[in-house]
């Protein structure tokens, strides 16, 4: 009897700029081949002007979903047909679901972080300080007021951004928010519990920068994380551990957000240790 084949290839795509030697990409392959998965992930870099025609093409060529990077989190939306609730809040995508014939908008940056922070700290009912305003300090701060915090603290230099986001959450969650502007070196509120860096101070190449941040005001009872991947141990983390904080890097939050992917797209879950040892061989840990 011949032998039957089965050369069937389902593909995932990511749609952004600036995708040369994307992580993302490494780390879900590595995760495709370790359970014997005929899946490819795709880098398509991509503007704006064209993305009509390209959720159009997945449509059409049966993609089983992707991610969607700067510039496109916010203008793939009108493309799509509804938005996750998280997503629906923050009116940002990075990560395209197929449900039937629906293209369902996601969101995991804040989801990865939220479960990242559960392997060291419940945030229900916690006093929380986010450093900055932008795309994943909205994301972290809109799951973290899902997720029960009691009260988050945005802490940016921009106070119109700032303020914004603090409304966001005073209008459309339960948490009790506020707004800090960050002048000079911030100095920390004694009942803070969970410090939070949503800024890109101290990623590479500028991994030694400091967090203009009075690092006295940490204390050990305070869980400290980072959302930058690149290096996993940043100089805010190692001033933290070394005033006695619980830390937390963010490969943890990368390496979830790309399970909760998987998950949406194949309905299985993945080894998420093959996945984290896929990022250190890029970024090292």
């Amino acid at each position: 009897m011949a032998r039957q084949w089965n050369f069937k290839q389902e593909l995932v795509f990511c749609f952004g700029h600036h995708l040369a030697d994307n992580p993302t990409q490494h780390m879900l392959e590595k995760a495709f081949r370790h359970h014997g998965m005929n899946w490819r992930y795709v880098n398509f870099e991509l503007g704006n002007e064209r993305l009509a025609e390209a959720v159009r093409a997945v449509r059409v060529l049966g993609f089983r979903g992707g991610n969607c990077t700067m510039p496109c989190k916010v203008t793939v939306i009108p493309h799509l047909d509804r938005l996750g609730q998280s997503a629906g809040l923050m009116e940002a995508v990075n990560c395209v679901v197929v449900d039937g014939e629906e293209l369902v908008g996601e969101n995991t940056d804040g989801k990865g972080f939220l479960q990242s922070l559960g392997e060291v700290s419940d945030p229900a009912g916690k006093r929380v300080t986010i450093l900055g305003a932008g795309g994943a300090a909205r994301a972290i701060a809109v799951e973290t007021a899902l997720a029960g915090a009691s009260r988050i603290t945005i802490v940016n230099r921009s106070p119109r951004r700032g303020r914004q986001l603090v409304e966001l959450l005073r209008t459309r969650t339960e948490v009790e928010a506020r707004f800090l502007p960050w002048e000079g070196d911030h100095a920390l509120s004694e009942d803070t519990q969970i410090l939070i860096n949503a800024t890109s101070i101290g990623m590479h190449p500028d991994a030694g920068a400091r967090i203009p941040l009075r690092t006295d005001t940490l204390t050990p009872e305070m869980v400290v994380a980072d959302v930058i991947a690149n290096p996993p141990l940043t100089r805010l983390l190692q001033d933290a551990a070394d005033r006695g904080c619980t830390v937390l890097d963010g490969l943890g939050m990368l390496v979830n957000q790309g399970v909760i992917s998987f998950r949406y797209w194949t309905g299985q879950d993945p080894d998420s240790a093959v996945m984290r040892a896929a990022l250190e061989e890029v970024f090292g840990g």
